[in-house]
């Protein structure tokens, strides 16, 4: 009996402290604060997989960077000559590629959408036609490589003939000046030859008004011609005798010069070749004026007219925009049928003009 009054007594002291109702308050209190404040962390912080990755990967491009850099101050300082090559090397190689990649994104837009290529914007059209010039060049190379231990005897071809095998993005700035002095000089040596058998052809065209706008055109040597002189002449070029398709062999290997294509095929292949690429630029010139040539940087106005047959490295900007003016007057008044006569433009209007007597 006493100890059961203990007991009650120790109950009863409890139960006057705490309460049932409060110690299950006190528990659910004890709990929200638990769950709002998370669960203990720890002193240590962990970084994720993907943070370890990141970071050596970040480390290991700084420290790739930091070794490149040494690379090239010693190159420069030991081997001057060597280094200029290299930067240039490496640099043509990072210019190629990004050409490559702006070249897939058109084609790709290109093949979404079904655009031809006369319906591209001038600059997507010359990015094109640039660089499948280029990668025709670069094929050549890859394919000369091909046999074991070739490499070494293509980087020693390269060295020695950069002008032959290489495209400009691999070429010094004194090499770009003088390496298009030497294409046009090549194709300049054509204009004469290409004169002559003009001369050659009057007697057979039946228009005596025709016979005289273009003996004109052939004797007055030393002058520009007008572009009315050389749109009157456009009858001339549609048929016989210097029609795209009655033109003969000869006449079309030094026309094949002067458009820096190898004159060494046979005729049809000329023909066809002299076709494409006359057609081409006839979409570049009715894209170009759209444009306007005033919306061309210098690089561009002086690209477009050594296309077109003018040696522009040694002609002002301001010269060299005034001869694409008249140059796309000339090609975007012809039709079609008339596109030899935008092939002799290249000797007729680049010949004579200002300053190309060099």
């Amino acid at each position: 009996m006493a100890l059961s009054r203990v007991c009650w007594a120790r109950a009863a002291l409890w139960g006057s402290a705490v309460t049932p109702g409060s110690f299950v308050t006190r528990r659910l209190q004890l709990g929200r604060s638990v769950l709002a404040w998370g669960a203990p962390r720890s002193s240590k912080l962990h970084l994720s997989p993907k943070a370890d990755v990141k970071s050596l990967i970040s480390y290991v491009v700084t420290k790739t960077k930091v070794i490149n850099g040494k690379y090239h101050r010693f190159l420069g300082r030991h081997f001057p000559r060597f280094y200029v090559l290299y930067t240039i090397f490496m640099k043509g190689l990072q210019m190629f590629w990004a050409d490559a990649k702006k070249a897939r994104r058109i084609k790709t837009n290109m093949w979404k959408h079904n655009i031809k290529f006369h319906q591209l914007s001038y600059r997507e059209m010359e990015h094109l036609r640039q660089f499948r010039q280029d990668v025709t060049k670069c094929l050549f190379i890859g394919i000369i490589s091909i046999p074991p231990f070739a490499n070494y005897l293509v980087f020693l071809l390269m060295y020695l003939f950069p002008r032959q095998l290489l495209i400009q993005h691999f070429w010094t700035p004194k090499q770009q000046i003088d390496f298009l002095d030497i294409y046009h000089a090549l194709r300049k040596q054509s204009h004469s030859e290409i004169i002559s058998y003009l001369e050659r052809v009057i007697p057979l065209i039946s228009d005596a008004g025709l016979q005289w706008h273009l003996s004109e055109m052939c004797t007055k040597r030393g002058i520009h011609p007008a572009i009315h002189d050389i749109l009157a002449l456009r009858k001339c070029f549609c048929n016989h005798p210097l029609g795209m398709n009655q033109l003969q062999a000869l006449h079309m290997k030094a026309l094949s010069r002067a458009m820096l294509l190898t004159p060494y095929l046979p005729p049809p292949l000329l023909r066809h070749r002299l076709k494409t690429r006359t057609t081409v630029i006839h979409h570049l010139d009715r894209a170009l004026a759209k444009l306007g040539v005033a919306q061309l940087t210098a690089q561009e106005v002086k690209s477009a007219c050594y296309l077109r047959g003018l040696n522009s490295t040694h002609i002002a900007e301001d010269r060299c925009r005034t001869w694409l003016g008249e140059w796309l007057q000339i090609s975007c008044t012809l039709k079609e049928a008339e596109l030899s006569l935008l092939l002799h433009n290249v000797v007729l209007l680049s010949t004579n003009y200002l300053g190309t007597r060099r």
